[in-house]
């Protein structure tokens, strides 16, 4: 199968340039890679241009211009561009862990999406991270039991490697752990589900939506722990004025059977003010 790796981005090419060195060392020729710009800059689009890794499968860059917080809005456009028969989810400033391909290639499997796992580093870690460069990648065991007893990190279980489906599928929908900065789904399910709802404004709880519909249409979550680990770089928390209001809207869907969002895929048109950028 040939897989999409989609990274919503968003005025922060220093983070990204680390998420995409990650992925160029493990990406190979049934890769591609598509970054989902949600309306950067043009200065952090240069940045971007000038400073891409070298990868062995085509990267390209999808941006739309800047109205505000439209995450959905920016991974469905990723998605629809997208010629990958899965597709993994990703955010600019999750860095993937050096089994994160391969475990997201194993869990794969057909009725299921996988829910992946992350590991928060703390603001004084991610500026070595993206200032000079640290391949968290090549960081020996005792560098982050380190970082753990600083507290420049959350868990250790990230050191941990557990291969197998055994404990991961859950039946039914739960909230708890839902995050579309590491999820991986068939294409063919992420469409029938209509993709991301672009309905819900601002940050918050879209993930849990996509999640939901896909349960109603039967598609069971199998969690990628202690396999598919992304290092999520610190930042400022953002505005979740609209958190309650898109919460409850899941929590109504929950009541009824709706599998297609309300405004997805089918909303995008070819002739929208879209810009595509071959990297590689």
């Amino acid at each position: 199968m040939k897989i999409s790796f989609i990274v919503l981005t968003y005025n922060r090419c220093d983070a990204l340039l680390a998420v995409l060195r990650s992925l160029a060392a493990q990406c190979g020729v049934d890769h591609e890679v598509l970054i989902a710009d949600d309306g950067s800059s043009q200065a952090q689009v240069d940045m971007l241009y000038k400073n891409c890794p070298a990868f062995r499968c085509p990267v390209r860059h999808v941006w739309h211009p800047d109205i505000g917080f439209t995450a959905a809005a920016a991974r469905n456009l990723g998605a629809y561009h997208a010629q990958g028969d899965y597709l993994v989810f990703l955010d600019g400033d999750c860095v993937p862990g050096k089994t994160f391909i391969a475990a997201h290639t194993f869990l794969a499997e057909r009725g299921l999406f996988v829910n992946g796992s992350r590991v928060l580093l703390s603001q004084r870690l991610t500026t070595k991270v993206v200032g000079q460069s640290l391949d968290l990648l090549a960081q020996p065991a005792v560098f982050w039991l380190k970082t753990r007893l600083q507290g420049d990190s959350n868990k250790l279980l990230h050191m941990l490697f557990w291969p197998w489906s055994l404990f991961r599928v859950q039946q039914g929908f739960e909230w708890r752990g839902i995050r579309s900065c590491n999820l991986g789904v068939w294409r063919s399910d992420f469409v029938a589900a209509n993709g991301f709802d672009e309905t819900f404004e601002g940050w918050g709880h879209e993930d849990a939506d996509l999640v939901l519909r896909l349960s109603h249409f039967g598609v069971r979550r199998k969690n990628g722990f202690l396999a598919t680990e992304v290092y999520h770089l610190w930042h400022h928390e953002n505005q979740r004025s609209q958190a309650s209001v898109n919460q409850r809207k899941v929590l109504e869907r929950m009541k009824t059977s709706l599998v297609r969002a309300q405004k997805g895929l089918d909303a995008i048109h070819p002739d929208a003010a879209v810009k595509i950028t071959t990297l590689c």
